[in-house]
């Protein structure tokens, strides 16, 4: 099938696949975009869990300060070469977390981050809530599960909607970048500062 160079720069844009692939893609599926884009997506996450366990240790620290200087963010974001680290691809995926950062405000990057105290904590109150509001007994853990979902939702990093596209988690955000840059990424840490807000000592 002959397939136009026009929609090979359009998957390849859509994408960032190598040109080749594009093409053989488009092939595949008889020229077929969205068919074409789902495929490589496919194939890239596939190629970035292998990555996984490859060292990260190169990287930025990117800081954002929000447009009135109220709230100032720091995120440490780690690849595998410098060579990447400079991209300008991996700094706006870098100062695109930071924007998330500052207006989502998670207070965790993971679940397993979570203190087991503050955990138990939650899951008791929720559990009381599902009594209270006469749920039968058999359910109550159920809904436990399920309220403690939108609780990582709203304070884990990796759990929350990105900003920017809330069909999209931040982790699946992490592996479709280690997909397009080929190379293994993590969020080692972040913070953010709110003028005004309290400091645990």
């Amino acid at each position: 099938m002959n397939i136009p160079i026009e929609l090979v720069k359009e998957l390849r844009a859509e994408t960032g696949a190598g040109v080749l692939e594009c093409r053989k893609a488009l092939e595949t599926h008889e020229g077929d975009l969205k068919q074409a884009i789902t495929y490589l997506r496919e194939k890239g996450l596939a190629a970035a869990s292998k990555r996984a366990d490859r060292e990260a240790s190169e990287g930025i620290v990117e800081a954002y300060g929000h447009p009135g200087s109220r709230v100032g963010v720091l995120v440490e974001v780690n690849c595998e070469t410098d060579f990447v680290a400079r991209t300008e691809k991996f700094q706006t995926f870098a100062h695109d977390l930071a924007l998330h950062v500052a207006a989502m405000s998670p207070r965790y990057l993971t679940p397993e981050e979570i203190p087991a105290a503050e955990l138990e904590r939650e899951k008791e109150l929720y559990r009381q809530q599902a009594l209270q509001e006469g749920k039968p007994d058999q359910i109550v853990e159920q809904i436990v599960k399920g309220r403690l979902k939108k609780f990582y939702t709203e304070n884990c990093l990796l759990e929350q909607p990105f900003v920017k596209d809330d069909d999209i988690l931040i982790k699946d955000l992490v592996k479709a970048k280690i997909a397009e840059l080929q190379e293994n990424i993590i969020i080692r840490r972040f913070a953010r500062y709110e003028l005004g807000q309290h400091v645990d000592q």
